[in-house]
Formats: structure tokens, C-alpha cells, sequence
């Protein structure tokens, strides 16, 4: 083979693995920030791909932002930012637990940059419904009541244990990162202009060993429904921590 040809079949070899690169924007749940991604991130960045872990406003390393003004529309406001900011298109969108809202208000602003929306054991909230009225009602009164700890600033942390975290050292390097998270993200509505997803393709992974109960709903939701793609990952909610080899995988065939 003469070395044109080699040049050439080099350069063809580079130009697929750019074209089979992807963007990943992986967006965190509740409590939780940019940090908890970085098992997969590592991971996902060695197999060649693009990935962003950003953490929303007044949470994880951005905890002393927190302010009576940080609600859902900020945090979707923080993620729209970023897409902009770092002029990134063809983003594989992902959503853990609350930050199903948030991704759901970044496809009905910015659908142009997005390829796919995959929720990991996420909230489906629909157009005018806010995380605290989504959920059983007593569990939203505990929410509420919660916060009046802080004067209706913040929420406390839960125990990592309440997110299906279970080996011991998880369990310490998870709680010592966990944070309050802002009341008003709890309580303002998701306000969409287009349908659901805004006719980005759709995926969920639900975390099943254990379910929470009150994602169960979603879940269903999505496992019944034609406009999605449903999957299962046999852990807990904190899939990410505790089984992140299987989520890079299936985050990498999605």
C-alpha cells in the first residue's frame, strides 16, 4: 500500500470516530451535583465521548448560591446556558430523578441542540405539575414540613441509603457530598410551550432493585407508552454510584 493510501485510510479512520462521537450532558437529581456522575463520566470520556456534568445552581459545589430566588426555571436556565455557552449541539440530554423536569424544560427551549432525552429514574412531570404536586400527598406534606427547617429555603438531604446507595463506602463518599436542595425547584410548575419532549426520541431507565415507590408511576408511564423506549437497570435509584459500569453501557447504546 503506497503511503497516500495510508494517509487516506488514516484519515478516513479519524473522521469516523469523530463522527461517532457523542455529547453527553448528564444532569443530577435532587441533593446531588455535578459529582455523583463521575464513575460514568470517566468512562464515557475513555471510550471517546464529549461529557459535561454540570451542577445546578445552589447545590453540590455551588451550594453557597443557594437563595430564596433559585427554583426549577433556574436550573433549567443553568443547563440551557451551558448548551449555549459551550456551543454544543447533538447533545444526548440526560436526566436523573428531579432533574427530569429540568431536561424536559431544556427540549422545549433548545430542541435544535438536543438528539435524544434519556430519563434514568426520572420525574415525568407535565405541563403546569411541580415535583411536590406530582407526588403522594403525604409525602408532600413531609417535603414542606421539611423545610421549615430552613424558612422554606432548602430541603434537607436525604440519607444516601434512601437512594438504593448500599455499599459502605458509597454510603460515606455520597453523604458527604449530598446538600440541601432548593424548596422553590419543588415548587414551581414546569411551564412547556411544546408537547412533551418536543418530538425529541424519548428513552427511561428505570432502577428497579429497589423501585421507589413514587417513580413507579413514571416508569409505568413510560414502559406503556409507544413515544418511548424503556429500559431496566436491576439497582438502585443512584444507579450512577452503584452500577455505573451497565449505565455508561446503556447510555452508550441508547
Amino acid at each position: 500500500m503506497s503511503i497516500k493510501s495510508v494517509f487516506f485510510s488514516l484519515l478516513l479512520l479519524i473522521a469516523v470516530n469523530v463522527n461517532a462521537q457523542s455529547v453527553f450532558v448528564l444532569v443530577h437529581g435532587a441533593w446531588h451535583g455535578g459529582w455523583c456522575w463521575q464513575k460514568v463520566s470517566t468512562k464515557l470520556r475513555a471510550a471517546g465521548n464529549v461529557v459535561y456534568t454540570p451542577t445546578l445552581s445552589g447545590l453540590g459545589e455551588h451550594k453557597n448560591t443557594l437563595n430564596k430566588d433559585v427554583d426549577l426555571n433556574t436550573h433549567i436556565t443553568d443547563i440551557v446556558n451551558l448548551i449555549e455557552m459551550e456551543d454544543l449541539h447533538n447533545v444526548v440530554l440526560v436526566g436523573h430523578s428531579y432533574a427530569g423536569a429540568v431536561i424536559a424544560g431544556v427540549a422545549d427551549r433548545i430542541p435544535e441542540r438536543l438528539s435524544k432525552l434519556i430519563f434514568l429514574d426520572a420525574l415525568l412531570m407535565e405541563n403546569g405539575q411541580s415535583t411536590i404536586s406530582v407526588q403522594p400527598k403525604e409525602m408532600g406534606e413531609r417535603v414542606a414540613k421539611s423545610a421549615e427547617q430552613d424558612h422554606g429555603l432548602s430541603i434537607p438531604a436525604w440519607s444516601p441509603e434512601t437512594f438504593g446507595v448500599t455499599d459502605p463506602k458509597d454510603i460515606k463518599w455520597t453523604k458527604e457530598r449530598l446538600t440541601a436542595q432548593p424548596y422553590r425547584a419543588f415548587t414551581q410548575p414546569l411551564v412547556l410551550k411544546y408537547p412533551y419532549g418536543n418530538n425529541i426520541p424519548m428513552s427511561y431507565i428505570a432502577c428497579l432493585k429497589p423501585q421507589m415507590p413514587v417513580l413507579k408511576v413514571f416508569a409505568d408511564k413510560a414502559k406503556n407508552s409507544k413515544d418511548w423506549k424503556y429500559y431496566m437497570l436491576n439497582t438502585g435509584h443512584d444507579a450512577m454510584i452503584t452500577m455505573p459500569d451497565e449505565l455508561t453501557t446503556l447510555l452508550e447504546s441508547i
